[in-house]
């Protein structure tokens, strides 16, 4: 019974985090489900795999629905013996988003029990880090893996701090439990975040022991550690093995080309351009975003009402309500920051800040500077090419930090680690009764006072950004040019009064913070009663923040269906699906998609780990042969009139192309070279560089490339004789299965319009084949005179192994989980 009463509060904090998750979303209770831009596009992404589990009941492992065949290690894979992911499933049981938000929740509480932290400041301090206003808008949009990853962040820094502490067998089990769940969560940039605390921690603990001269325990956490990671990565070794297999295929690996599309030299030593790595760098000033929420304006997406300078402005030219009101919405962003597309702030809460400022003046325990030093380091990295100095470095020298782009996001370690000095601070005033007052006004001072100094000084702000030049320009456009400078103007104002605002609102939550604790000094309130005050005012000051940004509208929330079947058919689609063959669709106005792949076999899709080399084949030839499209089109047949050899090799048969209405028309290719095909001739170069050159130039329907870097002993000659009889028909077509007969009466070489890797094998009449690539991106089989049958089978030997592995590796976890638990129950000593 003790036993229980002990855990009843913990009881009460895990139900208050689903009551809480399930009312902050409360449609989900009503069987809605919430619209994420990105998931979206994944759903059109992986409607082929999801298609072949329902009908085969097994995982394809490849799709065929986009940029011409990739392998679906990145778009939700299922593999064999993944038991941590079945734990995953078991915490996650509330509906999507309320699922994330929860485990938003009891990760962070998870790490505030092992500072201490009573469970009333656990519970609010949970509130606070899950309703940070980023943790939040990346659930609106879809960044699920994001979130996932986040989410598990706080429970592996609790295992790591365990160990450290000597709770070695505890410690251990959570890191490798907090450990494994955070690799499953499949989001390695989030991952590779966390190890750059978990490496100032280190340095933090290290140095701890050094003082207390009791290195000696270094071996055992040494250990630990060993044994909880192995058997953490152990149990992801399918998902880790794979993506590393696919990592080299994707954008992620270097490019073997030494010059540009546009035939510049190539100078970048990263995987991906740096500025592509930072194109979304956090601005320096905008910074102040996390202590105030629309000081650089907001998000993207903010709304002035009628009550602002341009509304107002355009009523002074005449405008009605109505017109005044579109423009106020549509011509009039409020956001003037650095970046090209922010969602929302990244706000961390005004009390938060506080508590935090108190923490650094008035908690004792040295960890603090820890965690200090972990958000100063995240946000320095987050202003990218803005403190260029130190992410050149970085992208130059520290390994895999060339990975991975939108350098901003590293500040989910800065919203992890000021959330904790918060609370620490919150616990230590209680606790630390000395210097309360002083550490209060010290606390008041720093945080209200800089507040009050970015007031007094707002003159140093411009207000302006680079699309107001733009927008004058429009405006301009058969009105003198006062009209354009007067409305930026208004915005600009607009701008200043936003800024205004919300110092003074978070003024106000300090100011609230400020009294709560002083009539606690001063014996007006107790602890509890104070706790809650506080608490309430913090997670309102960011419930009411983020309702700006994720809401519980009809557009955020939709039906069921409406979620699950997202795209509907245009006429053109409609047509398209008529043609019951075997071939490819080239959306121009949107490659970079999902919808296509939804409906048809799509060179393009949405994916951040795209193909490197199927992307740069674009990049560099076919969108430079489609610019004068409109002159290639036959208008009385809508279909090409001119053959791009490319186009034909990739068996993209139409072109989904838009008219001057929005509406897209089917463009027939009547020159595709087909499923596979024979060619009379290979042409052998020496590097990647000249393969891409001479693409550029053949006829792919009677020649192939080959690079004699991948043809090491090939055994193939230059020249076939290709016979005008001989024939290469699809049989059988599934994502990881093709069948093809094959007629010739010559030995001979065929292509196929599929994209090479290597993970795929061939076998003819049974017996394996070499696949070869040729056309930079291509399958390529030297087949023997006669009558044959082909089969290529996508069965991932990776697979199989890292399946092997990760079943090990879960026996042996449970085997150690079930150890711990049986001493703990007899009663020994075990730490």
């Amino acid at each position: 019974m003790k036993q229980l009463q002990k855990f009843y509060p913990h009881f009460l904090a895990l139900f208050g985090f689903i009551i809480v998750s399930l009312l902050y979303f409360y449609p989900v209770l009503q069987g809605k489900k919430i619209y994420q831009s990105d998931i979206v596009q994944y759903t059109g992404m992986a409607k082929e795999q999801n298609d072949f589990r329902a009908e085969f009941n097994s995982e394809p492992f490849w799709t065929n629905a986009a940029f011409g065949g990739m392998s679906t290690y990145q778009l939700g894979a299922n593999y064999p013996n993944d038991f941590i992911g079945k734990l995953d499933d078991a915490l996650r049981f509330l509906p999507r988003p309320a699922d994330y938000l929860f485990l938003y929740f009891i990760g962070f509480y998870g790490l505030l029990l092992v500072f201490r932290i009573d469970p009333l400041k656990a519970f609010f301090g949970a509130l606070a880090f899950g309703f940070s206003t980023y943790l939040i808008i990346i659930l609106g949009v879809g960044h699920n893996a994001k979130a996932h990853a986040i989410a598990y962040m706080p429970l592996v820094v609790a295992g790591f701090i365990l160990v450290f502490k000597k709770k070695y067998w505890h410690g251990g089990i959570l890191t490798m439990l907090a450990v494994a769940l955070e690799i499953n969560a499949n989001h390695f940039q989030m991952t590779y975040y966390l190890l750059f605390l978990l490496l100032i921690l280190s340095v933090y603990f290290l140095y701890r022991l050094y003082q207390e001269k009791d290195l000696k325990s270094l071996p055992k956490i040494a250990l630990t550690f060993l044994v909880a990671v192995t058997l953490a990565l152990g149990t992801n070794a399918s998902g880790l093995l794979a993506t590393k297999e696919y990592s080299d295929f994707s954008m992620r690996g270097k490019s073997e080309l030494t010059f540009n599309a546009d035939g510049s030299k190539n100078t970048e030593t990263a995987s991906m351009s740096k500025d592509y790595i930072t194109e979304y760098s956090y601005g320096i000033g905008e910074s102040l975003n996390l202590i105030a929420p629309r000081l650089y304006g907001g998000g993207n997406s903010e709304k002035l009402g009628s009550e602002s300078n341009v509304y107002n402005y355009m009523l002074s030219y005449g405008a009605t309500d109505s017109e005044a009101q579109t423009f106020t919405e549509n011509y009039a962003p409020t956001y003037w920051g650095d970046q090209p597309i922010v969602a929302a702030p990244a706000y961390i809460g005004a009390i938060v800040f506080f508590l935090c400022i108190l923490a650094l003046y008035h908690d004792k325990r040295k960890i603090k500077y820890a965690f200090l030093a972990g958000a100063v380091f995240a946000l320095f990295l987050s202003w990218g090419k803005n403190f260029s100095v130190l992410t050149d470095f970085f992208i130059d020298y520290i390994p895999m930090y060339d990975k991975f782009r939108a350098v901003s996001s590293i500040q989910v370690i800065l919203e992890l680690c000021i959330p904790v000095l918060a609370i620490m601070g919150l616990q230590s005033f209680f606790k630390e009764t000395d210097n309360q007052k002083k550490s209060l006004l010290y606390t008041a001072a720093t945080s209200i006072g800089l507040l009050l100094f970015i007031y007094l000084f707002k003159s140093a702000f411009s207000f302006s950004s680079p699309v107001d030049s733009q927008i004058m320009a429009m405006l301009n456009q058969g009105q003198d040019k006062a009209f354009g400078l007067g409305f930026v103007e208004a915005l600009r104002q607009d701008r200043m009064d936003l800024f205004t605002a919300d110092l003074l609102r978070s003024g106000f939550f300090m100011v609230v913070a400020f009294g709560t604790l002083w009539f606690y000094i001063k014996g007006k309130l107790v602890q509890n009663t104070t706790v809650i005050i506080i608490g309430i005012f913090m997670i309102g000051d960011l419930f009411f923040i983020d309702k700006n940004y994720v809401s519980n509208d009809e557009n955020q929330f939709r039906s069921a269906r409406e979620i699950d079947q997202p795209f509907e058919p245009t006429q053109a689609d409609i047509e398209i699906l008529k043609d019951t063959s075997v071939f490819r669709v080239y959306e121009l106005q949107g490659r970079l998609q999902g919808r296509t792949s939804y409906f048809h076999k799509s060179v393009g899709g949405y994916s951040a780990v795209r193909p490197r080399r199927y992307e740069q084949l674009f990049e560099y030839h076919i969108d430079q042969q489609l610019n004068d499209l409109g002159q290639m089109i036959d208008p009385e047949t809508m279909a090409l009139k001119t053959s791009i050899p490319l186009l034909n090799a990739l068996n993209i048969k139409y072109l989904l192309v838009q008219t001057k209405d929005g509406e897209n028309v089917p463009i027939t290719n009547p020159f595709i070279n087909g499923n596979a095909w024979f060619v009379s001739e290979l042409k052998t170069v020496n590097s990647a560089d000249e393969e891409m050159k001479v693409l550029g130039k053949i006829e792919t329907k009677n020649a192939a490339t080959r690079n004699s870097n991948d043809f090491t002993k090939s055994g193939l000659t230059p020249t076939f004789k290709k016979d005008s009889l001989a024939s290469i028909k699809l049989e059988e077509h599934k994502p990881n299965y093709l069948k093809y007969t094959a007629t010739n009466a010559n030995d001979g070489f065929a292509v196929f319009s599929e994209n090479y890797y290597e993970g795929w094998k061939a076998t003819i009449d049974g017996k394996e084949t070499d696949i070869h690539r040729v056309d930079y991106v291509l399958r390529g089989l030297a087949i023997p005179k006669g009558k044959h049958t082909i089969e290529f089978k996508f069965e991932p030997q990776v697979v199989k192994t890292g399946s092997t592995i990760a079943l090990v590796s879960s026996i042996l976890m449970i085997l150690v989980i079930i150890g711990v638990v049986y001493f703990d129950q007899k009663g020994k000593k075990i730490a």
